[in-house]
This record gives C-alpha cells, sequence and structure tokens, in this order.
C-alpha cells in the first residue's frame, strides 16, 4: 500500500539518537484490537506478545492485519537526562515510524495524536516517522520511576505498526531543529572536480556560533583528501552558506562530512553525504536505435509506439515492413493506427542524420499479450503523493520526451490523488479540479509520443481516501477507455472493508478478475499493474487473473535499508516473470522525492543507485521513475539513460534473475538473455570495500569468453582463472557475458 508520508520537521526521523538518551528498541508488547484499559499504567499486560519493533507486526506473526493494535513498554526515564541537557525544558520521544495512525499515552494520559480527521483515527492514512515532545514539568512524566508508554494503532493496509530505527526517549536538543540542507545539486568541472553549496539552517528561535568542519574521504583508502573548519554562524531567515570545489577527482564515490558545534552549548550535528560519479557514456552524435527488439498490441485496438533513438538532430524515421493498418510519423518518429489481424510481423526501423543512419530488427506482435516487456515510465507517487496535478504532469511528459523517451522510457502515470469528491448522478467518475479535462492531458500526453497511466482502487477509497472503483468496476473502466488511458495500477487499499477479514486466496484473486472482465469490455490496450504488495503469493497466480505485473511487496523507501530488504529477496518470484506478467519489487526511489508536496534528494548513496536500477533491471521489473521530472539533476539523467542496462530489462526473453550466491556480506544475481549471453550483477553488501570473485569455470561463466562492464559499455579483459571485480559498499558490478 501506498501510505501518505508525511516528512514532518519534529517527526522527520532525522533525529540522531544521543548517547545519554534512554534506548526503547527493546521490551516492546504487543495486543492486536483495541480496548481503553490497555491505556492504563495499571493494566497487567505480561501475557502480551513480545516484538521486535524493527518490524511490521505482519512480520512479527500476524500476516494480512488492518485495524486496531497497541504497543506497550515499561520504561525509567532517570533525572540525570534533565540534569544533564543543556536545555531543560522538553522530554523528546522518538517512536520509529508509525503505520498509519496513533494515539500515544504516557502512564494513562494522552500526549500526542497524531493522522486521522476531526480526532478520529480510523480515518486516512498518515505512514511516517513520529516524534513527540512534552514538557518536562509535565505530571505525565514520573522521573526515576517506572513509566508505561501505551501506543494505540490505526493501520489502514498493508504493513502496520510501530516499526523502524528510531525509538528513543531524551531531552529536546538545542540541534532539533538545525538541518544541514544538501540539497542543492553537484556541479561537475574540468579535471574529474566537483563543486557545491551548503546551507546550515535552523527554525529555532537561537544564534549560532561555532564551527564547520568539512572532511572528505576516500573510503576505499580510508585517506582524508581533504580537511578544513570555518567560522560558521546562523539564525532563523539566516542561513550559513559554505561553497567548496573538490578537484582530481577518481571514478569512485567519496564521503562528505559536515559536522558544526556550536560553541556556547558545546552541542554538535553531524550530516554526511556521498558524491556522484557518472558511469554511462556520453551518446553519440551517429543515430543509434535503443528500446526493446518486440512491442505487443491486441486486434484493431489503437496502437501507438514512439521510436527510441539517439544521435544529432534532427532524425528521420523509416520502417519497412508495418503491417497494414499502421502508419508512421517520419519527423517524429511515432508509429500509430491499428492492426485487424493477428500474427507476428518482423520491422525493419531506420534512423538517419546528417552523420549516417542505423538500422534494428524490431518485431511487432498482434495478439492476447500485451506488455511482452516491462514497462518503462514514470509514476507521480513517490515524488508529488496526493499533491500531483495537471501541471505537474505535463511538465513530467515535457521532460521524459525531451531527455528520456529515446532510450525507450514511455509511460507517464497519475497515481492517487486525481479523483473528484463525489461520483456524477449516473455514477461515471470524474476528476477533481487538479486535472480540469483528463481527455486534453491525455491527448497531449498521446501527442508527445508517450502513453497515460492512471490509478484506482477495487475498495470504496483509495490509499489516499479518494474514490475507489468499488461496483463500478464497468463504468471506470470505459471512462478510462474513453479518456485514452494506458495503464492502471490497481491498489487494494480499503478493498479490505468489503472482503472477509483474513481473506484466502478465491478472495484475493476476486478484486482483481473483476475489473480484469471490465477492462476486457473496451477497446483499448490497458496494461494491469496490480498492487496488493504480495499477498497470497501474488507472483504464482498474477497473470492467470490478466496481470501485466504485481507488486511482489510493501512500499520502497529511499534507504539501503528498504532496497536490500525488498530487492535481495525478490528470488521466490523471480522464476514467475515471463513476457506480459511481470513481478513489480515498487517504483524507483533515484533523483529528488518526498512523497509531495515537499522533496529532498533520495537518501541513497550513489553507489546504491546504481545497485538499485542494476538489481531492478536484472529482475525484469517495471522501471517507473519516481522523481521529480522536472529537476532530474545530471547524475539521475546519466543513471536514467544507459541503454544497455536498459537492454538487460527489456530482454525479450522476460526472464527474472535468480540469486545464484548468497554470502553474508555479497550476493551474486545471474539472468539469462534472449541472445544465449547473461547479465551478471556482482553486489557488495557490506559497509567496505571487497573483491567479489567468481570461477570462470563455475556454470555461470563456463563458455564465455567476453565479459562487458554494462554501465561503462566496455569489455573487460580478465587474466587468470576467476572473473574478479572490486566492489564499493552497498555497490554493484554489472556484466554482460557472450561466447
Amino acid at each position: 500500500m501506498r501510505k501518505l508520508l508525511l516528512l514532518i520537521l519534529l517527526a522527520a526521523g532525522f533525529l540522531s539518537v544521543r548517547a545519554q538518551d534512554v534506548s526503547l528498541t527493546k521490551g516492546w508488547k504487543l495486543a492486536i484490537g483495541d480496548s481503553a484499559q490497555w491505556a492504563s499504567p495499571t493494566y497487567n499486560d505480561q501475557h502480551w506478545q513480545a516484538v521486535n519493533v524493527a518490524q511490521s507486526w505482519e512480520q512479527e506473526g500476524h500476516p494480512g492485519y488492518d485495524g486496531f493494535g497497541w504497543y506497550r513498554i515499561h520504561v525509567v526515564i532517570p533525572s540525570s537526562l534533565k540534569q544533564n541537557a543543556f536545555l531543560k525544558d522538553s522530554l523528546r520521544i522518538n517512536l520509529g515510524s508509525v503505520d498509519d495512525n496513533d494515539e500515544v499515552y504516557l502512564n494513562g494520559k494522552l500526549i500526542g495524536r497524531f493522522g486521522g480527521k476531526t480526532g478520529d483515527i480510523k480515518t486516512g492514512s498518515f505512514y511516517g516517522p513520529r516524534t513527540y515532545t512534552i514538557a518536562a514539568n509535565n505530571p505525565a512524566i514520573l522521573w526515576d520511576k517506572e513509566n508505561v508508554l501505551a501506543v494505540r494503532i490505526f493501520d489502514t493496509g498493508g504493513d502496520g505498526g510501530i516499526y523502524g530505527t528510531n525509538f528513543s526517549i531524551g531531552m529536546a536538543d538545542v540541534m532539533d531543529h538545525v538541518t544541514v540542507n544538501t540539497e542543492a545539486d553537484f556541479n561537475y568541472g574540468e579535471r574529474n572536480s566537483l563543486s557545491k553549496s551548503i546551507k546550515l539552517i535552523t527554525t529555532n528561535h537561537y544564534d549560532y556560533k561555532g564551527k564547520l568542519a568539512f572532511k572528505v574521504t576516500d573510503p576505499e583508502t580510508k585517506a582524508v583528501l581533504y580537511e578544513k573548519t570555518n567560522d560558521a554562524a546562523f539564525s532563523v531567515g539566516r542561513p550559513f552558506t559554505y561553497s567548496f570545489e573538490i578537484a582530481r577527482l577518481e571514478k569512485k564515490s567519496y564521503t562528505i562530512v559536515y559536522t558544526f558545534t556550536d560553541e556556547k552549548s558545546g552541542k554538535e550535528i553531524t550530516h554526511t553525504e556521498t558524491t556522484p560519479y557518472l558511469l554511462t557514456p556520453y551518446p553519440s552524435a551517429k543515430p543509434k536505435i535503443n528500446g526493446a527488439d518486440v512491442f505487443g498490441a491486441r486486434p484493431d485496438h489503437p496502437f501507438l509506439y514512439l521510436i527510441p533513438a539517439t544521435g544529432q538532430k534532427p532524425l528521420t524515421y523509416k520502417a519497412q515492413g508495418l503491417p497494414d493498418g499502421l502508419k508512421l510519423d517520419a519527423a517524429t518518429g511515432i508509429i500509430t493506427g491499428a492492426v485487424a489481424q493477428k500474427g507476428s510481423y518482423p520491422v525493419t526501423l531506420t534512423v538517419s542524420n546528417r552523420l549516417g543512419s542505423k538500422t534494428k530488427s524490431f518485431t511487432i506482435i498482434i495478439g492476447d499479450k500485451i506488455g511482452l516487456t516491462p514497462a518503462l515510465g514514470w509514476n507521480s507517487w513517490n515524488a508529488w503523493g496526493l499533491s500531483v496535478d495537471d501541471k505537474k504532469v505535463r511538465i513530467s511528459a515535457k521532460a521524459m520526451v525531451d531527455r528520456l523517451s529515446a532510450h525507450g522510457w514511455a509511460y507517464i502515470n497519475i497515481d492517487d490523488g486525481w479523483e473528484a469528491e463525489q461520483r456524477q448522478a449516473d455514477g461515471k467518475i470524474i476528476a477533481n479540479s487538479k486535472f480540469p479535462d483528463m481527455k486534453a492531458l491525455t491527448d497531449y500526453v498521446h501527442g508527445l509520443g508517450l502513453r497515460m497511466g492512471i490509478y484506482s482502487s477495487p475498495g470504496p477509497r483509495t490509499c489516499g481516501g479518494f474514490l475507489g472503483s468499488w461496483q463500478h468496476e464497468d463504468q471506470d473502466a470505459q471512462t478510462y477507455g474513453d479518456w485514452g488511458i494506458d495503464y492502471l495500477k490497481y491498489d487494494w487499499c480499503s478493498y479490505s472493508e468489503v472482503t472477509p477479514a483474513n481473506p484466502d486466496l478465491p478472495a484475493l484473486k476476486k478484486p482483481y478478475q473483476v475489473m480484469r472482465s471490465s477492462l476486457d469490455k473496451i477497446n483499448r490496450d490497458i496494461m494491469y499493474s496490480l498492487c496488493q504488495y504480495g499477498w497470497g503469493k501474488v507472483w504464482e497466480w498474477g497473470a492467470e487473473v490478466g496481470g501485466n505485473s504485481w507488486r511482489t511487496t510493501g512500499d520502497i523507501q529511499d534507504t539501503w535499508r528498504s532496497l536490500s530488504s525488498i530487492g535481495f529477496n525478490q528470488d521466490k518470484a523471480a522464476p514467475f516473470s515471463q513476457p506480459g506478467h511481470f513481478n513489480d519489487p515498487d517504483m524507483l526511489v533515484v533523483g529528488k522525492v518526498g512523497w509531495g508536496p515537499s522533496l529532498h534528494n533520495t537518501r541513497l548513496t550513489y553507489d546504491e543507485q546504481y545497485t538499485h536500477i542494476s538489481l531492478w533491471s536484472l529482475l525484469s521489473s517495471p522501471l517507473l521513475i519516481g522523481c521529480d521530472m522536472g529537476h532530474l539533476d545530471r547524475f539521475t539523467l546519466n543513471l536514467l539513460t544507459n541503454d544497455e542496462v536498459l537492454a538487460i530489462d527489456q530482454d525479450a526473453l522476460g526472464k527474472g534473475a535468480s540469486q545464484y550466491l548468497k554470502k553474508e556480506d555479497y550476493q551474486i544475481w545471474v539472468k539469462e538473455l534472449k541472445d544465449g549471453g547473461k547479465a551478471i550483477g556482482l553486489f557488495n553488501l557490506s559497509d567496505k570495500y571487497q573483491t567479489i570473485s567468481l570461477d570462470k569455470n563455475d556454470p555461470a561463466l563456463k563458455g564465455y569468453t567476453k565479459f562487458r562492464d554494462v554501465w561503462q559499455q566496455k569489455y573487460v579483459i580478465t587474466t587468470g582463472k576467476d572473473f574478479s571485480a572490486k566492489v564499493a559498499p552497498h555497490g554493484v558490478m554489472l556484466i554482460r557475458v557472450e561466447k
């Protein structure tokens, strides 16, 4: 389930656990259900379930449970916290992330509530980090005695409970509202130099004066490349700006640590980021045709395909062997029309400019299957959440056609938040005021040669509380067809309200079968994306109910913990990937994300982003960009335009990679390709550089003589009996082997 992720300053989860804080990571107990007496400090909770709050309650033995649950913990709050603090007026309670809405009681007294509407925590979906601050003289606090902290949770769907890493009690700190803002883009200069400006900002009414230490370290050698300390002063509305340049960097990532120390309080705040490095070569000015080798459509349905090609413009397009009913615009490369006769049609595409021409064999298959390769596109949710609107979608479409479509990116998908409050009198769904004319918006996207996607739920309401398709499936499918929609993401959400508790397999399939039947009644190819978080081993039956893709997991976040726990646990689903039907481990979290309307640079390091795209491509996953398309920085653009990496994802064989070798600190994943070659990812899961090797006589490599570094698009010369690669922390070496 996609939750409404609110990144609130106090609850942002960026607050570090200080050494003197009291840890709340152990000792929690859980009860499923709801009772007012569970807030009482005298209630006997000895029979409750002991749980690990690093995990959701689904992972703690309650799969598929939505509704109320309570957590309780007994903890002594020492008065030394207050005595040793610089600020002594407020106590801060960090509760990791809450999924979805909560009320918090300390010794029976309500001290905080978040989520819900009009005081009802059963309404809305407000997943996100939580921190509550109360006065140090609040009588609810029992200093130096045992306290009972009770948290009442309501989960609307998907994962539920409280979970994460930041569980602690401490005093509010002078640095709580200070931020080292590193959101500015890096600038790329000559001789592999990088420059940037960062800011120290605060919302505290306190005048900060102290030292800012700046240090650049090579994580491979541990050598300090650059170190400097500057005087720094800032206050509300008056940030401190620090600019720097680092010269002569190698093609790898370095670590930058910023530490500000306030001279009056002695308190400090530290922020760490890594430096970007570009691997994808700049595309040649000569013409080149990219994208998948095959494209499927149904008979007599509208056909739309933009030939993806790079090269100096203007480009001229030709297509020899197009089936009857299709036509090509030679200036734009857009193929449109409809084909009546089923069949496999070999086509020769040619793209020319003043520097030459290039041809490619391409197959159009008219039949019962669409989505023969995973979708490449953009989805609005991870950037804009419910704040998506017509303007943001148009900006995204224009950015895609200008900067990404030449590499095969084709879908512009609107997620939740487009629906009006009520249906029309005849039951027809309409868009809200943010989307004044959905048909006109779709026509605009189609005019660029791109395809348009939309979102709904089989329940009465979507995850964001908007109208779902419950009991209006035929009407909604027809409306999507009338608008010209090409992709539907169908999210379980509130369907739990209209299906039996703990649904069995037929109940899990039912809503998706109903909408599949409705989509089959309209004269349009609509890619069908099932979103129900991997319940019931959906990969085993997603194709059976007509899904073109299906979510295999809960929501991804822009952290290594989330990325790695999702990506490296796809081995059970991988064998079910096939042309027209693909596993979906959720959308991409690269670039500027934030779940709307405020955005931030992804918290993934640059090495982790290379891992993200490499692993998702090996898995034959839909690649749906989740960032602000109007602000594609140079690194993100370089990351998303490597045609050899994308070719692995778009390989016509459609197989997902297998987890070939799993060790404690590294893994190797292998994917078979249609041309007889293999794509292999060597992933470093550790926090330090390591060399990963594979014997050339190993079955994965035996018989293959050519080893190509896919990111750098160059062959690697290897000697000896092993193929070895030095891989960065949380990084990857992605190779393609050929005979």
